[in-house]
């Protein structure tokens, strides 16, 4: 059974997933938090091993990370209880700040948005593949949203919104980079939309009154489809962008794309 890392795990779509893999048979769950601590909380599996001091925004969060791993026994499976290395890896930690043309674009949240989304992920994934943590078969799951498509961007939603649409964008870039610098390795890159979610990101920002007509879901409901996406993934959708949950929550994807499109839908560019 597969072992699993998950970048953000305390909470959203990362808590569940964690939790959804923590409660399978055999399955060895790591997550990371920022804190030094694991997160004492009900609504987490205590099957999930706790990686500490994972800050996306620090140059050497590679590097602090397969250190941490390390202590943990991951990539040592002569230590008890440890492991050779990752069948699935997913990054799904990130951060909103919403903008528009009238008060305008905001520096430090554009920065801190492109570094969470598209800057830390090609240092964790290259730090993991040089620690020998990654296989041939191994997935590595960015989580990317339809925000990040220029093609599905459309004048009934309108701009605004800079920092967060374009440092999805980027990831896409990210994703599709990596998978071509992995494909020889055997090891599959898969970008995806996970779904327009009922979380407290969406709230903190004013989504949350998009919730009912956008269709949004939970996280443990996007954690369910992603996990069983995730299942099905060979080298064939490599480096490609997805949407499991297909166009429901997509505002703007019949504008764009027609009706009657499929689910899963392949997201365009």
């Amino acid at each position: 059974m597969p072992n699993v890392l998950i970048i953000g795990a305390t909470r959203g779509l990362g808590a569940s997933l964690a939790n959804a893999y923590a409660s399978r048979d055999n399955n060895t769950v790591f997550g990371t938090t920022r804190s030094a601590h694991g997160p004492e909380s009900d609504g987490l599996s205590r099957d999930i091993h706790w990686v500490p001091n994972i800050d996306l925004t620090s140059p050497d969060v590679g590097g602090a990370l397969t250190n941490q791993l390390g202590q943990l026994g991951v990539g040592n499976d002569m230590v008890e209880g440890g492991i050779k290395g990752f069948d699935v890896v997913i990054i799904t930690a990130g951060y909103f700040f919403t903008e528009d043309f009238t008060v305008g674009p905001q520096w430090e949240e554009e920065i801190k948005m492109y570094t969470t989304s598209s800057v830390a992920p090609p240092f964790i994934v290259h730090a993991l593949f040089r620690a020998h943590f990654f296989s041939s078969g191994s997935r590595v799951i960015l989580v990317s949203s339809e925000s990040g498509s220029i093609t599905l961007r459309h004048e009934t939603e309108g701009g605004g919104n800079y920092g967060h649409h374009a440092s999805k964008a980027a990831l896409n870039m990210v994703g599709k980079l990596l998978s071509l610098d992995l494909r020889k390795s055997g090891v599959i890159v898969s970008i995806v939309h996970p779904g327009f979610m009922r979380t407290d990101m969406t709230k903190g920002v004013g989504f949350d009154k998009f919730w009912d007509d956008g269709g949004a879901v939970t996280p443990d409901e996007a954690a369910t489809s992603l996990v069983e996406w995730i299942s099905g993934l060979d080298m064939a959708k490599t480096g490609q962008y997805w949407a499991p949950r297909g166009p429901a929550d997509i505002g703007t994807a019949e504008a764009v794309l027609g009706k009657g499109l499929s689910k899963p839908l392949r997201l365009p560019w």
